[in-house]
């Protein structure tokens, strides 16, 4: 598991291979990662966006950036954790992501900009 904390807020990443899919006969590699988003700060927070980088072996970088993650925008009060599980495919079985989550600490109206720690991907078979 990966971990890392930015001004109070904790991110862990835990990663898991999901296989090969064809598609359009180019094959890809399923990956999940689980992230839990824990508030070790005094102040109650809110996740308002995410971005992510993604890239693969084969060198192609990808950019995704939206609203929430999975839908919602978690509101944390101190102590509290949010966790959710989404996935990624890639053209190679290894890669790695990384990124930020923009939140607003409600007590002092301050956006911050929580690290997503780099993770690797990579296909059991893939390690040698």
């Amino acid at each position: 598991m990966i971990q890392q904390v930015t001004q109070g807020i904790k991110i862990s990443v835990k990663t898991e291979y999901g296989g090969a899919l064809k598609k359009d006969d180019v094959f890809q590699h399923a990956f999940a990662y689980t992230i839990s988003i824990e508030n070790q700060s005094k102040d109650t927070v809110q996740l308002l966006s995410r971005h992510w980088r993604i890239k693969d072996s084969l060198n192609h970088p990808k950019v995704v950036q939206g609203e929430g993650v999975i839908g919602v925008k978690p509101i944390l009060l101190p102590g509290e954790k949010h966790s959710y599980s989404s996935g990624c495919l890639l053209d190679s079985p290894i890669g790695a992501m990384r990124g930020h989550y923009n939140l607003i600490n409600f007590a002092t109206a301050q956006n911050l900009k929580v690290s997503i720690p780099l993770f690797n991907l990579c296909a059991p078979f893939a390690m040698n």
